[in-house]
């Protein structure tokens, strides 16, 4: 077993972790009505645009996402979330470093003992959640059940639908799909890209990822027999059936369970929270990862964290 199998498998415990220390933490996070910017890199940059769409929606105030390279210096917020595994990342530590005395700031991460947190004003600490592996799982989703808990969404009880995730089979077959692309909407679209980012880097494999209402207005021109169509949350009017027409297959998950078009997968209870698809897709991605001859835990041209000279 990998390194990143074992961190796959251990999402339930560590959400139901992050749901105890987010009541913990909750004076360290953000107020309802505060203006808020979440920034991360790579994989946090998507748990953050996660994690921006989600406060949004549930009405707690403006929340912008950004890559922590890209943010824009001469806006103002009444906080600022960093996401950082490692707590090491060169963009992460220099805009906390910029912002220091200037905006309020608190930092996820992995490591306690990392620069980043004597760099924020705040730092939640997830040593629990922390990893050996280069490709980013646990962590990421954890740091996302962390806010989400925050916002009141039930993720104690969410562990139960990731305890099916880390058991259940997968919906296709990784060797019969040479293109997979993933699609979400509102906060979901940040699990999309995920999803995406996990097959390219774990099995260097050809992987997209599209807000579900954008797909048919040019990127489901490449979809076709032996690709795969996954979405994640609300699905658009007429789009299983268009995806069904170009011969790819579609799997989504949904409130009574899997559906899984031109495929035979099925099963009983199954997941219900797109968090807990993103599981499922985690451990598509380090199935292809084995089937093409891959080590999931040490990709090629990837490090644990980005450290710039």
């Amino acid at each position: 077993m990998t390194y990143v199998d074992a961190e796959i498998a251990s999402q339930p415990d560590c959400w139901r972790e992050a749901a105890r220390l987010s009541g913990v933490v909750r004076g360290d996070l953000p107020r309802p009505g505060e203006r808020v910017a979440v920034v991360g890199c790579g994989t946090s940059w998507f748990m953050a645009m996660a994690y921006a769409a989600r406060r949004e929606q549930t009405g707690q105030g403006e929340t912008d996402a950004f890559q922590a390279s890209e943010f824009p210096a001469g806006r103002r917020y009444d906080r600022l979330i960093a996401i950082t595994r490692s707590g090491t990342t060169t963009e992460v530590l220099e805009l906390l470093a910029a912002l220091r005395g200037v905006t309020p700031t608190t930092v996820i991460v992995g490591d306690p003992a990392s620069p980043a947190v004597e760099l924020a004003s705040a730092a939640v600490t997830m040593p629990f959640a922390d990893e050996r592996s280069v490709v980013q799982t646990r962590f990421a989703t954890t740091a996302l059940a962390l806010l989400r808990a925050h916002l009141g969404d039930p993720v104690t009880a969410l562990a139960a639908d990731a305890e099916v995730a880390v058991r259940s089979p997968l919906p296709i077959d990784p060797t019969s799909i040479e293109q997979v692309t993933f699609l979400g909407r509102g906060w979901t679209v940040g699990l999309a890209q995920e999803a995406a980012l996990k097959c390219r880097e774990a099995a260097t494999f050809w992987a997209e990822a599209y807000p579900a209402m954008d797909y048919r207005h040019g990127p489901i021109s490449i979809a076709g027999p032996g690709r795969l169509v996954w979405a994640f949350g609300e699905l658009p009017d007429g789009l299983p059936e268009d995806v069904a027409a170009t011969g790819a297959a579609f799997v989504h998950s949904r409130t009574h369970g899997w559906r899984t078009v031109l495929g035979s997968w099925s099963a009983g209870r199954t997941p219900v929270d797109p968090m807990a698809d993103l599981i499922l897709a985690q451990r598509f991605a380090v199935a292809l990862a084995t089937s093409r001859g891959l080590d999931p835990d040490a990709p090629r041209h990837l490090t644990r964290s980005v450290v710039l000279a």
